[in-house]
């Protein structure tokens, strides 16, 4: 088999024990076959009700207690985790599938192939169902929007993301996927405020940073604002089961 980076290995017998180092990926693993679970990083929030050892952050996961959980395979993403740790792992014998998620179709196209061949399960219910509610675009539309990840200093989303993707299947235009205000193609570049408040709407979405009504919109003197669900923006997996109709309702009033 190769994972979406072209690694080659072979699993021996079926996948009964996993670690996630990607929150997604947890989720959606903990949505379809929950007891294959043994470990996620200390980011894996959803399901809440998660019950399984935890081995850390995505950017620092400890690779002696994912070693200690015995796992026939650990999940990592290309963008959430570091290489060196996923060397090391696969150096200490431990199989890693990563996966490469930037578009709404490589979401889905990359965890079918994480289920079916990685995995030797069937596609889940809920990935057949999020893909029939992402497979018409709204009509595009001249709004451009920002969404900022961080502040002091300012981050927004850019170019070549999965989020970015997503609002473009919602009609509206990454005003920072635009080469004049991007011009390094940076995929999280650093912005400053002036020129983030010059477009037609931002949206603020509560992670990684957590932006509030208290925390963000008070910043932007000329632009609208609408505070978001991180996970709806961000998150692949089940939550795009209602991720759109969200969002949706979210802009709804902008």
């Amino acid at each position: 088999m190769k994972d979406d980076l072209g690694h080659s290995f072979e699993i021996a017998g079926p996948v009964g024990r996993i670690v996630s180092l990607v929150p997604s990926l947890t989720e959606a693993i903990a949505a379809t076959r929950p007891g294959a679970l043994v470990g996620a990083t200390d980011w894996c929030t959803h399901p809440h009700d998660l019950d399984v050892a935890r081995v850390r952050g995505t950017k620092n996961p400890d690779r002696s207690a994912i070693a200690s959980l015995a796992p026939d395979l650990v999940i990592a993403n290309q963008e959430e985790n570091r290489e060196l740790d996923i060397s090391r792992l696969r150096d200490a014998g431990i199989p890693v599938w990563v996966t490469v998620i930037e578009t709404v179709d490589q979401a889905f196209s990359s965890m079918r192939r994480m289920f079916t061949e990685a995995l030797g399960w069937k596609v889940p219910a809920w990935l057949l169902e999020a893909e029939q509610v992402w497979a018409d675009p709204a009509p595009r539309t001249d709004r451009r929007i920002a969404v900022p990840i961080w502040r002091d200093p300012w981050m927004v989303v850019g170019a070549r993301t999965f989020t970015g993707d997503l609002l473009e299947r919602l009609g509206l235009v990454n005003a920072f996927d635009d080469p004049v205000l991007n011009p390094g193609d940076d995929r999280y570049p650093h912005a400053d405020l002036e020129t983030i408040d010059d477009v037609d709407l931002v949206l603020l979405p509560d992670e990684p940073y957590v932006f509030t009504a208290d925390d963000g919109p008070e910043a932007f003197t000329r632009t609208p604002t609408v505070l978001v669900s991180g996970r709806s923006l961000t998150w692949y997996g089940p939550s795009m089961v209602t991720a759109r109709a969200e969002l949706e309702i979210a802009l709804s009033g902008t």
